[in-house]
């Protein structure tokens, strides 16, 4: 089973015991988190409306906190003798999926 969630603008192919960097979240380390997912798949079964998905959680705690490479910027503009330099590193969350919850709208399988 794997779900596909989104935070910080981005969206992630998550399964239950991965750890993924994001965005910074704002959590102290240790803290849990629900995520709602964008999409959920268990074996043929996929959950992709939003009815589908109103009971849906990613359950996540973080576990710490990590910075991103650097990215070194360069701005020339010739003939006019304008230079400039910058540098950013994007702070990052490291998250563990604890648990992938389907909540109570799950389908019935036929047996």
């Amino acid at each position: 089973m794997y779900a596909v969630i989104a935070t910080g603008g981005k969206q992630y192919r998550v399964e239950q015991g991965e750890r993924l960097e994001v965005e910074r979240v704002g959590a102290e380390e240790g803290a849990e988190l629900e995520l709602r997912p964008v999409l959920l798949v268990d074996g043929e079964t996929v959950l992709a409306t939003r009815s589908d998905l109103a009971n849906a959680v990613v359950k996540a705690r973080v576990i710490g906190a990590t910075r991103g490479p650097k990215i070194d910027g360069f701005v020339y503009k010739p003939k006019s003798n304008n230079r400039r330099r910058y540098g950013h590193r994007q702070d990052l969350s490291v998250l563990e999926i604890t648990a992938i919850d389907l909540g109570a709208s799950a389908p019935a399988e036929d047996d």
